[in-house]
Parts: structure tokens; sequence; C-alpha cells
């Protein structure tokens, strides 16, 4: 072969080669990024093929999928009650994709997950059309009923959780105000108003924002059951009848400034039941004080502050602060200064107290299914801190239970049922300018001593009479409600 043969022979193998190791590139390397490129039109009309699989809750769907009219998308997502569920299920939309659990589990009710192989094969070799899965939540309709009806019927904006503290599981999880997820969920020819709409920086009641889970409220007075536990758990303190140390006036370290408490109540020296049942600022702003930063923040991690917290919806942290102050700690220890929590974390809060100081990790997946029921995945439930020793979780408990039974929780008490609880009225705005927002923390206990349900109600309503906002009158008959639904749901 003559020279000039010879390279351009050369020259072909090298884009022969270049070739190979191009189509090799994008056929293996490439190719779950290609496949899942928003971009790539066939991941989509593929996606929307056939039906989704359900989303569950007590053994019924609450999720569907029609027929569309037009389009290249065959199938859109429906939704039962969609804005009472809408903080659960996340949305899945044709052209504004998916969140939550319609998001997290795609792959699952799309069928295209990689353990539904098996079943996906034996459906095609049967000639059977291809299914999505199915998740089956934790849920407890009764009790999420109650939740979005006492926060609809309230009229405010606000949001609940309710947790199983022996397992974790979260048995209600509503947000107020809500969306409908059906609104959008097709083409943006025909739903692009709707979330056009939602999406209006305007619209003050925010709708989409998840509440329970991605919003962070000072919690006020019901911070101090966490209070006391450090308390408790750092031995200044043994039992709930002991004589605490707390001056009346009492002023905060390193200030000229007196700590004030909510009217003409009983704190002076007073013991920790009544400091509680009375929600004395003074007493439990001076165990912050006492106990310094770190003692606090120890114990506020241990309730699950300052780590996001997996559902597996995702939720925010909650805040202690560290380095502060002991003026800080103190204002910090009555839910004040810069703490911050979520529903969730002070529905986790209660649940370690009824659990005798075990907190179990929240989650709102049972299991996971394929189309024809098998099981795929199954949770179990997870300890995931012992915050309280079992003997101070029951004195704790007893406290509690007195704010119920004589101080200002007596709304949420239950005929033939003994309920722990914790009120809060905690400052909103520059120089508290703003309404409060309401809290109530509690859980049930039933004849058996076993502990059902553990619920946080928050309410912020921006058209309440100032004088007329208190957890005790706005969150607790909410938090009773959901109670009752989760007690009764179990007879």
């Amino acid at each position: 072969m003559n020279k000039p043969l010879r390279r351009i022979a050369i020259f072909c193998g090298l884009l022969v080669l270049a070739l190979l190791i191009r189509d090799n590139w994008l056929q293996y390397v490439q190719a779950d990024k290609l496949r899942t490129a928003s971009d790539n039109r066939r991941v989509a009309i593929e996606r929307y093929a056939a039906p989704r699989g359900d989303i569950i809750v007590d053994g019924e769907p609450i999720t569907g999928s029609v027929l569309t009219k037009a389009g290249d998308y065959k199938y859109k997502r429906t939704y039962k009650n969609g804005p009472m569920w809408a903080p659960v299920t996340g949305y899945s939309s044709q052209a504004f994709d998916s969140t939550q659990l319609e998001k997290l589990n795609d792959g699952i009710l799309t069928g295209n997950d990689d353990r539904l192989f098996f079943r996906n094969t034996l459906d095609m070799l049967t000639g059977k059309p291809k299914q999505g899965g199915n998740v089956v939540t934790t849920l407890n309709s009764a009790a999420q009923k109650a939740a979005y009806s006492g926060l609809k019927n309230q009229g405010g904006k606000g949001a609940v959780v309710a947790l199983e503290p022996s397992t974790g599981k979260i048995l209600a999880l509503a947000s107020y105000p809500s969306y409908d997820p059906s609104s959008f969920a097709g083409s943006r020819d025909s739903d692009a108003a709707a979330w056009s709409k939602l999406q209006k920086k305007s619209d003050a009641s925010d709708p989409m924002l998840n509440r329970a889970l991605r919003e962070t409220y000072p919690p006020g007075s019901t911070f101090k059951v966490v209070t006391a536990a450090a308390a408790l758990e750092n031995g200044k303190y043994s039992s709930a009848d002991q004589k605490t140390d707390s001056p009346l006036p009492w002023v905060m370290p390193g200030t000229q400034t007196e700590l004030k408490n909510e009217g003409n109540i009983p704190c002076k020296d007073a013991t920790m039941r009544v400091a509680l049942q009375y929600s004395c600022n003074t007493v439990f702003g001076k165990i912050g004080a006492d106990l310094g930063n770190d003692k606090m923040l120890a114990e506020a991690k241990k309730f699950g502050f300052d780590s996001e917290q997996f559902t597996p919806i995702r939720a925010n942290a909650s805040v202690f602060s560290k380095d502060m102050n002991d003026s800080q700690t103190a204002l910090s220890s009555i839910g004040q200064f810069n703490t911050a929590a979520t529903p969730l974390q002070m529905a986790m809060v209660a649940s370690a107290v009824a659990n005798d100081g075990k907190l179990m990790k929240p989650y709102m997946v049972d299991s996971l299914q394929s189309s024809n029921l098998d099981p795929v995945e199954r949770s179990e439930p997870q300890e995931m801190s012992q915050p309280l020793s079992p003997s101070n979780a029951q004195i704790l408990q007893s406290m509690m239970e007195t704010v119920v039974k004589d101080g200002t929780g007596k709304n949420a008490q239950i005929n033939g049922v003994t309920v722990g609880g914790k009120t809060g009225t905690a400052q909103h705005g520059v120089k508290n300018s703003e309404n409060p927002y309401a809290w109530f923390l509690s859980y049930a206990k039933l004849p058996d001593h076993s502990s059902p349900v553990a619920v946080a109600v928050v309410i912020e309503d921006d058209n309440a009479v100032r004088d007329d906002i208190s957890g005790g009158g706005l969150a607790a008959p909410i938090a009773k409600s959901v109670m009752e639904a989760v007690i009764n749901s179990k007879k």
C-alpha cells in the first residue's frame, strides 16, 4: 500500500474508532442522564402513557388518573379532596413536574422502578398493560379530616401534625390555606392559568406552602416542655412538685430588664408543675439561664432541633441557637428570641414525652406495592433518640396533664381519656407588633396507659382580635378533635 492510501486508511480507522467511542459513551455512560433529561419528551410521554399507581390512605386511593382529551400525554392525575391531602401527596403535573410523595415515589407510581422489573416482565409476557405501583401511607383519614376542617373553620392560616408516639407514624399532616393539585395536573394549554394564579407573590396566604413541614414559627410557651425536660435530665430539679429557685421579679442576667409573666399568676418559687400550669416565663427563663446555652442546646437537639427531618418529605430544621449569652438563652428557653420550630418538630416533642422519653423517627409511607399489591418495600419504626429517661418522662407527663386538667389547656379535655398538653402564644413581628401565633401540643393516653396520638397545632390569624388569641382558645379545640378522631378510629 502506498503512503497516501495508508494515511487515508489510518484516518478512516480513527474516525470509526471515534464513532464507536462516542456511540458507547452515549449508550452506556450518558444513558441515564439522557433518559431523564427534561428536554427528552419521550420520557414525559412514556411517564403519562399509562395510569399512575395510587397513594393510599386507610386502604382507599386518594388519587386517580383520567384520559386527557388532546396532546401527547395520554393520562393526567386526579385527586380526591385535593386541598386536604396536598401537604401529603404534593402534585404530579404534565406541565409543571411533581413534588413530595408524587416526586419521591415517581418510579413506583409510574411502574418504572427497577424493583418492579419482574412484575413488568410478567405483564409483558401475558399481554397485560403496564401499571404503576402504589404508595401506602400511615395517614389516618378521620384525623386528617378533623385537622383540615379545624383549620379551615378557624379561618386563618396554620398547620396540624399528629403522630403515633410508639412508632413515629404520621397520622395527620394538614396545612391551611391549601390548593387543589388537580387544577394544574394537565398541560400548559389547559392549566397554565391555574398554575399562574397559585404562583402570584402578592398572595400572602401562600397556599402552596406546606406549613406543617416547611414553615418555622417561634414556639412560644410550648417550648417550656423542652426546658422542663432539660431541668429534669440535668438534675436541676428532681420532681414536679419541688419548689424552684425563682424570684419575682426576675432580672435577666447581664441586663436591667425584668422578664415579665402574663398577668398576676403564682410564679414566685413555683414548683415546675405550677409553673407549667400557669406558664411562668420567669421560672423557665431562669432555668434556661441557669443551665446555660450548651445544656439547653444539647437537650433541644435530642428532640430533633437543628436537623432536617425526612418523612420522607423533607422538613425544615427547627432552630435553637448556639453561642448565646445567658439572657438570650433565657428568652430562647421560653420559645422566643431565635427559637423556631416546625409543627412537625413540636409534635415530636409531645410524642417523645408521651412515649416515656423515647423519640421515634416520624414517617408517612408504610409500604410500597406493585400493581398486584405485592409488597416492594415496607417501613419499620426506628428509634431516633432518648431525650428523657422513662422516670423523667413520667414526671413531665404528670405536669402536662395538670395543664389540661387545671390549667390553660382545659379545652383539650376528653371524657374517659387522660390528656397532657401545653399552650403557647408566641410573639410575632418587630416588638410583638403583629398578632401572635397560637400553639397547642398534646397527647392522649387511654385507660390501658397506651398513647395512640400526639398532636401539635399552630394558628396564625391576622384578622382575629389580639386579646382573643391563645393556644388554649384557638388551637386546643382542633387538637382535641384530632385526638378524638384517632381514638374513635381504633374502636
